[in-house]
C-alpha cells in the first residue's frame, strides 16, 4: 500500500477527504448519545426531565403551563390539547391532557416529540407519566385523550436564569411510525376511550368536537 506522501496530489486528496469524513462520522456517532444524556441532564433545547413520583414540596407561588399539539408534515391525525392553559403551585402535580384522532380507514402508530420552552425551564419541568413515554396507535375512526401529569421543580426558583419564569409552554409534534391497512369491517367502528400511560390515571370520557 502507498504511503500518502508517495500518492500523486489527487489521490491524496481523496484519501484525506474519505478520512475526513469517516472522523467525522465516528465522532458524531459518539457525540449523539452524550449529547441525549446532556439534554436530559441540563434541560438544554427544551428536554424534560422524568420523574417516578410529585414533589414532596409544593410552594405558595404559581405557574402557568400552556400546551401545545401539532402533528408533522404528511400525519393525517389531528392532535390537540384538551386544555390550552392552566394554573398550578410550583411542586404540584397537574394533570393534563391531549386528543388525538385518526380520521382515516388506516390503523397509524405515531410517536411524539416534545420540548418545553423557555428552555431555561426544560429541566425543572418533571414528567410522572406521559403518553410519549410509548408509541400510540390508533385505529380507523379512533379518538382518544392522551394524559400527562407532571410538576414543576421548586428548585427553578434558585435557578438565576429560570426563576423569573411566569409561563412554561410544553409542546408536543407527532410522527407516523407505521400506516397499516386494516380489514374493511374494521374500518367501520370508532372506539372512544382513553390512552393508557405507565402510571394509573383515571379515565376520562370523551367528547366528540365539532
Amino acid at each position: 500500500m502507498k504511503r500518502l506522501r508517495d500518492m500523486d496530489p489527487n489521490q491524496r486528496t481523496v484519501v484525506m477527504t474519505v478520512g475526513v469524513v469517516l472522523l467525522m462520522g465516528s465522532l458524531a456517532w459518539a457525540a449523539v448519545p452524550f449529547y441525549n444524556w446532556f439534554c436530559k441532564v441540563t434541560g438544554f433545547g427544551g428536554t424534560t426531565a422524568v420523574a417516578e413520583a410529585g414533589s414532596d414540596t409544593i410552594l405558595e407561588r404559581t405557574i402557568k403551563v400552556r400546551f401545545d399539539g401539532n402533528v408533522e408534515r404528511g400525519m393525517p391525525w389531528k392532535f390537540k390539547p384538551v386544555v390550552r392553559e392552566m394554573e398550578l403551585r410550583i411542586g404540584e402535580t397537574g394533570l393534563a391532557y391531549f386528543e388525538a384522532y385518526n380520521p382515516t380507514d388506516k390503523r397509524i402508530t405515531g410517536s411524539a416529540s416534545y420540548n418545553v420552552f423557555p428552555y431555561s425551564a426544560g429541566g425543572y419541568f418533571n414528567k410522572i407519566a406521559c403518553f410519549c413515554f410509548t408509541e400510540q396507535t390508533l385505529e380507523p375512526g379512533e379518538r382518544v385523550q392522551m394524559p400527562v401529569s407532571f410538576y414543576v421543580d421548586p428548585d427553578i426558583v434558585n435557578d438565576e436564569d429560570a426563576k423569573y419564569v411566569k409561563h412554561i409552554t410544553l409542546s408536543y409534534t407527532f410522527h407516523t411510525v407505521e400506516i397499516e391497512d386494516v380489514p374493511e369491517q374494521g374500518a367501520a367502528t370508532t372506539k372512544q376511550e382513553t390512552a393508557g400511560t405507565q402510571a394509573n390515571l383515571s379515565p376520562q370520557p370523551v367528547k366528540t368536537l365539532n
